[in-house]
């Protein structure tokens, strides 16, 4: 099937209550358009030059989420650019998101990335720290904390993702009950091509699928 045919089959099976973000990572403008064109409304970009290079194709007629971990240095960009940062993991790329988003005179959406599977070669707060981090982020005036998300693992049985998702979905669950001011528990984004059925019984509420929309990466 093309894109068009694959993002249909995608949104039927998620239903209403879940959202779609199209990983475009080494995606051509033409695909991604065809992406959106076809009912995605989230394109989500892991470096920051590459979205800039699909941006004028697409434009506001999607959201743009960063899915990718991103160095101050781009943080500049990345505040003009995406609606929502997925990938903060420290009160040190909060404090510059919200620097440059007050330089720019806009509020930046973020979810806090949790290192569920505690992975050493992986970014993310661990599940236990995610409360402290969720506080000193709600504390700067131009973030609004909307959620969390998890990688897991990048491949393999989907079933053996089902633990990462779990205990990020318990980590949601506790900052929801922790109720602080300035953060709002709405997205749990998690899951894969091939693990996003898994997250979607772990209770995600936005997944990030790449291959099963486009096809394997040439």
């Amino acid at each position: 099937m093309g894109i068009a045919e694959n993002v249909k089959a995608i949104l039927a099976e998620l239903g209403p209550g879940v959202g779609l973000v199209a990983a475009a990572k080494t995606r051509s403008a033409a695909e991604v358009l065809q992406a959106v064109e076809a009912g995605v409304g989230i394109v989500g970009e892991n470096y920051v030059q590459e979205a800039a290079a699909v941006f004028p194709a697409v434009g506001r007629r999607a959201r743009w989420h960063f899915i990718g971990r991103l160095q101050k240095n781009k943080a500049k960009k990345a505040v003009e650019l995406f609606d929502l940062i997925e990938t903060v993991d420290s009160a040190a790329l909060g404090r510059e998101l919200d620097k440059r988003a007050a330089a720019a005179g806009k509020t930046m959406e973020v979810l806090i990335e949790v290192n569920s599977g505690r992975e050493p070669q992986k970014a993310g707060v661990l599940p236990e720290a995610a409360e402290a981090l969720a506080r000193e982020l709600a504390a700067l005036p131009r973030l609004r904390v909307l959620g969390v998300m998890t990688m897991g693992p990048f491949a393999g049985d989907p079933e053996d993702s089902r633990p990462y998702f779990a205990e990020t979905r318990r980590v949601f669950d506790a900052l929801r009950r922790a109720a602080i001011p300035g953060v709002e528990m709405r997205l749990l984004s998690m899951g894969m091509s091939h693990s996003w059925r898994v997250a979607v019984e772990e209770g995600s509420n936005l997944v990030r699928i790449g291959t099963a929309i486009f096809g394997p990466r040439p």
